[in-house]
């Protein structure tokens, strides 16, 4: 995974102020993501060390807490190790919430870190201290939404990096059956075509189908080098255990069952059924 990065650029991205917190009757869906003529940074955000995106459910309404999405080695509490799961730990930790043209529209505060993982996946979720009704009142930012599909080869792709306000534009290339990078190893990942040259600080970045401007997968890694299933050098292995190095390809952790991990109200739950997610 591309490790987290720590600098001074990091102080220009996040600023220390507090969102405010709105209310709508919970009956009133949250906005949802349209099909796009053009993926812009709206609702991504900017970390204090990676990029990530203001997310919702398939069936989030606006009155439910907003969810900060981005990968589980971005969390201020360090990397967790292989098995380790990060659940409802406090956190007040800020983002910046860009606009369509990668400026920063509002500094966005958690509550609390929802889930955090390394294993099988390369994720973090976070709850915010405002609601989806409260953000698209006072900043008119919406959501991006998680699709609830399997992304397809072939799919063409956006990677947005509110880190670095760029995005990168390729497509699915394909998937690898285990993804093993140092101690971690990830399951069915997304592969890039190699025009998605990911760099450091892209950690966490949403992955956007470019046809329906929903997030199929989580941005987190890229083989720099050449070497083999080490730290910022993942390699591929197949069913049968045979190993492939892909030296400048990127990689992205699939995020189309996360949505079944969450019940009304944005709650989160480990226990419901179709939820896969590693636990603790």
């Amino acid at each position: 995974m591309k490790k987290p990065l720590i600098g001074t650029v990091t102080t220009l991205l996040i600023s220390g102020a507090t969102a405010l917190v709105g209310a709508v009757p919970a009956q009133a869906a949250a906005p949802a993501a349209k099909p796009l003529s053009a993926v812009t940074f709206a609702g991504t955000v900017a970390l204090s060390n990676c990029s990530g995106s203001l997310v919702r459910m398939p069936g989030s309404a606006a009155s439910d807490p907003a969810l900060v999405l981005s990968n589980g080695h971005c969390l201020e509490t360090g990397m967790p190790g292989p098995g380790e799961v990060v659940l409802n730990r406090s956190s007040s930790r800020t983002f910046t919430l860009l606009n369509a043209s990668g400026g920063g529209a509002a500094t966005l505060r958690a509550t609390k870190i929802v889930y955090g993982a390394m294993t099988d996946t390369d994720v973090s979720i976070y709850q915010l201290n405002t609601t989806y009704a409260s953000i698209q009142s006072r900043y008119g930012i919406a959501p991006l939404t998680i699709a609830a599909t399997h992304p397809v080869q072939g799919t063409s792709i956006r990677v947005v990096s509110g880190y670095w306000k760029k995005i990168y534009s390729c497509s699915v290339d394909g998937f690898a059956y285990r993804l093993k990078e140092a101690d971690w190893t990830f399951k069915d990942s997304v592969r890039y075509t190699s025009a998605c040259n990911v760099i450091g600080g892209t950690s966490g970045s949403p992955v956007v189908d470019a046809s329906t401007g929903q997030v199929v997968a989580v941005n987190n890694t890229i083989n720099e080098n050449g070497e083999t299933c080490t730290l910022d050098n993942p390699c591929e292995v197949d069913q049968n255990g045979a190993v492939t190095v892909r030296r400048g390809i990127g990689y992205a952790q699939e995020t189309y069952g996360i949505p079944a991990c969450f019940a009304a109200g944005n709650r989160f739950d480990l226990t419901l059924p179709g939820c896969t997610l590693p636990r603790p």
